[in-house]
């Protein structure tokens, strides 16, 4: 049913009401609403953001109009935005709040190389920048930092994240902290209501704690373990994370959770941009990055989803396989 957004979930008489004013029953409801950009400044034809597809033709009109590319966040989406842009010959100026781009996936080290990368293919990163304000001035957007620096460009791309889109799971009653939170099952904090892909906030068990995955794959196998789980089958997901990044014809592969590392064990070379960096948490694997080294990142996942302890001395070894620096 397209076209018809639901505007309230009644749990005790397990009903839906569409902004048409029909009323649809349940025995089970998954809440699959997802989520929208963040977005910061004006509403205004020149500051963008990159969620869906529809998204996509508007932007692309614009950066092949203009000359000038401001991008605010240099994570995955405003990072292969500014190497997209670069490709159709705009002057972009890429500005991150942290010390370095992709700051939640990246080592210190890979971050650097990530930064040079930029600077190599002309595009400006400016880090530690603390935005503002922006100002649509009429032929240009104007961004602001803290500290009194100013950007200006006739398009900006406003890349900082997602919002879940939880409001209709609040309004419901259900328990919503930084998305909509589920049990081990799937569930909601009504058991009639589940919640699936990026809106929802789940129980890790690889790591233990909580987490929301905002990669389409996750939402993919999420939402399928939810499937399952309606029907009644008693399933364990503990899904390793894994994404990717094309930026400037170099392939960049990430699982599991780089951020809940305390060493980075890295094979291969940086500066020939051919590696893995494997990063674990005392001798457990619990995250892996690498750039040209797929087999290494597909045996790094199962081992983080096995929970293995790895030897360090073995894993930056590159004539031992990764599966073999299992501490048996």
């Amino acid at each position: 049913m397209t076209g018809c957004p639901a505007t309230a979930v009644d749990p005790a008489a397990r009903q839906v009401t569409l902004t048409d004013g029909r009323i649809l029953a349940y025995d089970r409801l998954v809440l699959a609403t997802g989520g929208r950009a963040r977005r910061i400044g004006p509403e205004s034809d020149r500051v963008h953001t990159l969620r869906t597809a529809a998204d996509v033709p508007a932007l692309h009109a614009a950066l092949t109009r203009a000359d000038r590319l401001v991008v605010v966040g240099a994570g995955l989406v405003g990072s292969e935005i500014a190497a997209s842009a670069r490709s159709l010959g705009c002057a972009v100026t890429l500005l991150e709040t942290a010390a370095r781009p992709l700051p939640r996936l990246l080592p210190p080290d890979i971050g650097r190389m990530y930064a040079d990368l930029h600077a190599a293919h002309g595009t400006e990163l400016c880090t530690g920048v603390s935005i503002v304000d922006l100002v649509d001035q009429g032929d240009r957007v104007v961004v602001t930092a803290a500290d009194g620096r100013s950007w200006s460009a006739p398009v900006v791309v406003v890349a900082v994240g997602m919002q879940p889109n939880a409001e209709l799971a609040f309004a419901a009653g259900l328990l919503v902290h930084d998305g909509i939170r589920v049990d081990g099952a799937r569930r909601t904090s009504d058991p009639a209501v589940y919640a699936a892909g990026d809106v929802a906030n789940r129980p890790e068990p690889v790591l233990g704690g909580r987490c929301r995955i905002e990669h389409w794959q996750g939402a993919q196998t999420h939402g399928t373990a939810v499937g399952r789980a309606v029907v009644g089958e008693a399933v364990d997901f503990a899904e390793v994370p894994w994404c990717w990044s094309d930026q400037y014809n170099h392939n960049l592969q990430v699982t599991g959770w780089p951020e809940a590392a305390d060493r980075c064990v890295l094979r291969g070379s940086l500066a020939d941009r051919r590696f893995t960096a494997f990063l674990t948490r005392a001798d457990q694997l619990v995250g892996a990055v690498a750039m040209g080294s797929p087999a290494d990142i597909r045996a790094a996942r199962t081992l983080i989803g096995a929970r293995a302890r790895v030897r360090a001395d073995a894993l930056a070894d590159d004539a031992i396989a990764v599966a073999d620096c299992r501490i048996s």
